[in-house]
């Protein structure tokens, strides 16, 4: 097959490029940049010289939906929902890794994101790409939209509880902590090395963005949701993200009887591995991989439910799931090119 990365030189675009170039069914991969047009990739990264150069392509929408079997769009907030109704009605399919295509209500994102939503038509069309919940519709889509990291890391722990309706709605607490690549390359005085080091940062208190994506999968899995709280913290470190969730139960449950719940939605889910009793992960247990890993715990005392979910933000939160569902999409096995383990330490 054939693939297009559209934002090549973002850290999304840098690990998509990693895992294409190695992919079993993709034998061209095309480079496309608004910014840095007809430079050649290994020239910006030395370290991702290949066994042939690519030069970077400019955008040529027309030409580019005839072209490609798949194309990725790992752009920044409000550049995709522009170009993917140019790039719909071509052969392609379109798996965007911004946030633009996956409220389904353009009040939402423009009230969210401050920026002018994509077209309602668009946002119909495009399926939420979730693999773990979403998987018969991922594979007829035409359009993903691929969640985000924070909704990725946060939906996988809360989705078993909130879909048996066993999570109280309003106590749902959510506090999740980020390396610094979530912020995007460029840099800024919040993501300075001289700032971030030795320090630990909320930021965008009840303003996240990903907060209306992640009530919205919990509506559509439990109409009696409520909103959450939802707290973003940066940690001095390149990569990796914990969401620890905490919830009331609505009814008594014990801990073995929540563990078989989770079981039950994941025992047969390749990239959700669901730790032992009083065993909690933490993010280099994930650090390079498509691995999503949960523990849980419950306290017996005020029958209260701790989960605790990791993933790589820039591959299950990113790229490697936008590989996922690429897969899913071609009637492929979803782990093909997925399957190394994580990198430690």
């Amino acid at each position: 097959m054939k693939a297009g990365i559209v934002g090549a030189t973002g850290y999304g675009g840098i690990e998509l490029y990693r895992i294409l170039t190695v992919h079993p069914l993709i034998n061209e991969l095309t480079l496309y940049s608004s910014s840095q047009a007809g430079e050649y990739f290994e020239d910006i990264y030395p370290q991702m010289d290949h066994q042939e150069s690519h030069r970077l392509a400019d955008l040529d929408p027309e030409k580019m939906v005839q072209e490609q079997d798949v194309i990725f769009l790992a752009t920044p907030a409000g550049v995709s929902s522009k170009l993917t109704p140019q790039l719909r009605g071509g052969k392609a399919r379109i798996i965007d890794l911004s946030g633009d295509l996956r409220l389904k209500n353009a009040k939402d994102y423009e009230h969210w994101y401050k920026k002018p939503s994509a077209s309602e038509e668009t946002l119909k069309e495009a399926v939420y790409g979730l693999p773990e919940w979403n998987k018969e519709e991922i594979q007829s889509a035409h359009v993903i939209a691929n969640p985000g990291c924070y909704p990725t890391a946060t939906l996988l722990g809360l989705g078993p509880l909130v879909k048996e309706g066993l999570a109280e709605p309003s106590s749902i607490v959510i506090d999740a902590k980020s390396g610094v690549s979530g912020a995007g390359k460029n840099p800024n005085p919040v993501t300075h090395f001289a700032h971030v080091q030795e320090n630990f940062q909320i930021y965008k208190v009840n303003q996240h963005q990903h907060i209306p994506e992640i009530e919205q999968q919990l509506n559509e899995w439990n109409e009696s949701s409520q909103p959450v709280t939802f707290s973003t913290h940066l940690v001095p470190m390149t990569k990796g993200i914990m969401a620890t969730i905490y919830l009331q139960l609505t009814e008594e449950k014990t801990l073995e009887e929540l563990r078989s719940i989770f079981m039950s939605y994941y025992g047969n889910q390749p990239f959700v591995r669901l730790r032992d009793d009083m065993s909690y992960p933490c993010t280099k247990d994930v650090y390079g991989s498509n691995y999503c890993d949960i523990g849980l715990t419950l306290d017996p005392r005020t029958n209260r439910v701790t989960i605790v979910s990791v993933i790589d933000n820039l591959m299950k939160g990113a790229a490697s799931q936008a590989v996922q569902n690429m897969n899913l999409l071609f009637d492929v096995d979803e782990r093909t090119g997925l399957t190394p383990l994580p990198v430690y330490p």
